[in-house]
C-alpha cells in the first residue's frame, strides 16, 4: 500500500511522539510512505528510523497513492481538497487539533486506525463539494469547497449587501456581515456557529446561512444540492472577503459569483467502529447531562 501523509507545521512539540507513532505503525505494516514537502521540511531531524519519500506532483498522486493521511485538525484535512482534487483517493484524518468533525481519529487510537486502514476495515463516506465561478476566476482551478463558500465584510468595514438568486429567480437581499453557503459536511462548521442547521451527509442539500443579518426575519434556508445560486455582492467600503474553505480572496468591487455542486466528490474513510451519529454525539456531547461536568 502506498500511503501519503500531509500536515502543517506544529507549534506544539508534544505531537512529535504521535507523529513518530504514525510512521512507525505504517512501517510495521510495510506501507510505502510519501510525505508532502511542507511536512517533510518540518519533520527534518524530528523523527527517526523511518524511511519515506517526498511526495511528488498531482500527476504522481493521482496514479500512485492509495490512501491519504492528514495530521492535524479539520483545517488540515480541508487543505487536502485542493491537493487531491478529483482523484477519488480516500482520506483519513488523525486529529491533533480540537473538535475534529472531519479528522475524527483520536491521537490515542493511531495504531488501531492504521491497522484498520491497512486491512481495509472501513467504508467510504462520499461527500459533495461546492464550486464557485466568476468571470475573473478568483480562485483559479482551486474553486471548490468541501465545507463552505463564504462572503464576509472586512473587520473594520460597514455591512455588505448580497443579492441572491436561485435558479435564475430572485431569492433575497441580505444586509449584514456576510453569508455562508455550506455543504452538508460544512453544516457542522462555520454555518453551525451562525445558527445554521445540521444536515446529514446523505440529505443532498446545501444551506444558506446569514452572518449577523441586519433584518431579524432573515433565517437560514436549506436548498436542494442541484440548485444554481448566484450572488452579487455590494460593499460601501473598499473591499470584502470571499473564502473557499481555507482559501480567501480580497475583492475590491461589486462582482457576481455563481455557486453550484461540483462534478466530483471527496472520499472520507469511515472506520467500522464509528458512524456519523457517533461523531455528532461525541463532538457535541449529546446525551450527556452537562450538570455533571
Amino acid at each position: 500500500m502506498k500511503v501519503a501523509i500531509y500536515g502543517r507545521p506544529f507549534n506544539d512539540q508534544a505531537v512529535i511522539p504521535y507523529i513518530q507513532q504514525v510512521f512507525d505503525n505504517l512501517s510495521q505494516h510495510k506501507a510505502e510512505i510519501y510525505v508532502h514537502q511542507q511536512l517533510h521540511d518540518y519533520l527534518s531531524g524530528k523523527i527517526v528510523n523511518v524511511k519515506y519519500h517526498v511526495l511528488q506532483d498531482h500527476g504522481f498522486i493521482k496514479k500512485s497513492i492509495d490512501v491519504f493521511f492528514t495530521l492535524g485538525g479539520d483545517g488540515t484535512l480541508l487543505d487536502m481538497v485542493a491537493l487531491i482534487r478529483d482523484t477519488g483517493i480516500p482520506i483519513i484524518g488523525i486529529n491533533f487539533g480540537r473538535l475534529g468533525f472531519l479528522a475524527s481519529v483520536n491521537k490515542n487510537d493511531i495504531a488501531a486506525a492504521i491497522y484498520a486502514v491497512v486491512n481495509k476495515q472501513f467504508t467510504i463516506d462520499s461527500r459533495e463539494l461546492l464550486e464557485v465561478t466568476t468571470d475573473e476566476k478568483v480562485f483559479g482551478d482551486d474553486n471548490f469547497a468541501l465545507n463552505d463558500i463564504t462572503f464576509h465584510k472586512r473587520d473594520d468595514a460597514a455591512m455588505i449587501t448580497i443579492h441572491a438568486s436561485l435558479n435564475g429567480e430572485f431569492l433575497n437581499s441580505y444586509w449584514g456581515d456576510g453569508i455562508i453557503i455550506s455543504t452538508s459536511t460544512g453544516s457542522t462548521a462555520y454555518s453551525l456557529s451562525c445558527g445554521g442547521p445540521i444536515i446529514f451527509p446523505a440529505s443532498n442539500s446545501i444551506a444558506v446561512t446569514p452572518i449577523s443579518p441586519h433584518n431579524l426575519n432573515v433565517r437560514p434556508i436549506v436548498l436542494p444540492d442541484n440548485s444554481a445560486l448566484t450572488f452579487e455582492v455590494e460593499c460601501r467600503s473598499a473591499n470584502y472577503l470571499v473564502s473557499c474553505d481555507s482559501r480567501t480572496a480580497i475583492i475590491d468591487k461589486t462582482m457576481k459569483f455563481h455557486i453550484s455542486k461540483a462534478n466530483f466528490r471527496l472520499n472520507l474513510i469511515r472506520l467500522n467502529n464509528e458512524s456519523y451519529l457517533s461523531t455528532l454525539r461525541n463532538k457535541l456531547m449529546w446525551g450527556l447531562d452537562a450538570r455533571n461536568y
